[in-house]
């Protein structure tokens, strides 16, 4: 457990100054920030408006994965479609019931998006944006109107009334989750289905936009920069989110390197691998597996390393390798070639 939530700090840490936490603390947004780099694909950031909405603590939270939110009545066809466009990377919108920690469940929209590495095109993080959806059912009840041709406007006034203009546009974001949050009171009541408003869905795509903002500034400041679209440089290969969760869940150490690119670097090393050596996620992809070598490792080795990349064949040594420590370690290590269903070596 304590190598995982190491490696969601460093998830942050790695590619954004420490002042990023500040400045997501500050969005009055509810939304979550996930890691698919990490084995479970949990969450490693979430929002102040999200802890409020949920009832959870951010320690409940960070380092679980989104699935802790779910409850009987979450439609099992909604989950499919989110986990289809992570598999697919790409970014999703729909109207999904959860559940607060104490048990009831409301209406949201959720609205998902992808941050990607520039320098190699890697989706590093998903961001999640819940907008709490007011129920039409408890409106028409109360006798109240939230339409965008004025009835949201008659309603702030009669709320709001005297209030002075820069202190009312602040308390509106208070009311809007007030409102969905009273909307959801009735427990089992609640509506078997719940679209979101134009207005709740533009909500949505402001609250990504300003997120996206944050990260890409926070990104420039080390150097390690993110867009929310893919934008790596030509050639440049990369691994997909779902094939990460998957690989996240193999235990032994190893890593993935691409014969196809300049100089064969590593684009993936699993977690035994950075425990092993001692190095971050960050320091290692993008580099020839030649800086584990050292003073004493045997050239004959490897030689026979490089005949078995040339030939395309497997093979089996016995190598000393360096940590990042300095510190030697001999390593069993074997070579294979992947192979897709013509033969060639992927």
């Amino acid at each position: 457990m304590d190598s995982q939530l190491g490696l969601i700090e460093q998830s942050f840490n790695n590619r954004y100054t420490l002042w990023v936490h500040e400045a997501l603390d500050e969005l009055p947004d509810s939304f979550t920030i996930t890691d698919p780099s990490i084995s479970g694909h949990p969450i490693v950031f979430a929002s102040r408006g999200f802890l409020k909405m949920s009832g959870f603590s951010r320690a409940e939270i960070i380092g679980r994965n989104g699935r802790m939110f779910q409850g009987p009545r979450t439609n099992r066809r909604t989950i499919m479609e989110i986990r289809e466009a992570i598999r697919e990377e790409r970014p999703i919108e729909v109207n999904l019931l959860n559940y607060k920690k104490d048990g009831t469940p409301f209406w949201m929209l959720f609205k998902m998006s992808l941050v990607f590495g520039k320098e190699d095109g890697r989706a590093t993080h998903f961001v999640a944006v819940q907008v709490p959806i007011v129920s039409r059912k408890h409106m028409r009840n109360s006798g109240m109107s939230y339409s965008e041709d004025g009835g949201g406007s008659r309603l702030r006034e009669i709320v709001f009334g005297s209030c002075r203009r820069e202190v009312c546009s602040d308390s509106l974001l208070d009311l809007d989750r007030v409102l969905a949050l009273d909307s959801d009171d009735t427990g089992l009541e609640i509506e078997d289905s719940c679209e979101a408003s134009d207005l709740e869905k533009r909500k949505a795509a402001t609250a990504i936009d300003n997120i996206l903002s944050v990260l890409t500034h926070y990104s420039q400041l080390t150097g390690r920069l993110v867009c929310g679209k893919r934008c790596s440089l030509p050639g440049m290969g990369f691994i997909s989110s779902s094939l990460y969760i998957s690989l996240g869940r193999i235990k032994q150490s190893f890593v993935l390197i691409d014969p196809h690119l300049p100089d064969m670097p590593m684009v993936y090393a699993s977690d035994a691998f950075l425990k092993l050596t001692g190095y971050d996620r960050n320091e290692v992809v993008g580099q020839n597996c030649r800086f584990l070598n050292g003073v004493d490792t045997d050239t004959t080795v490897l030689y026979q390393i490089k005949e078995s990349i040339r030939t395309e064949q497997a093979c089996t040594v016995r190598i000393l390798n360096y940590r990042k420590d300095k510190s030697s370690f001999w390593n069993l290590l074997h070579i294979s070639p992947i192979r897709n269903a013509s033969g060639k070596v992927l």
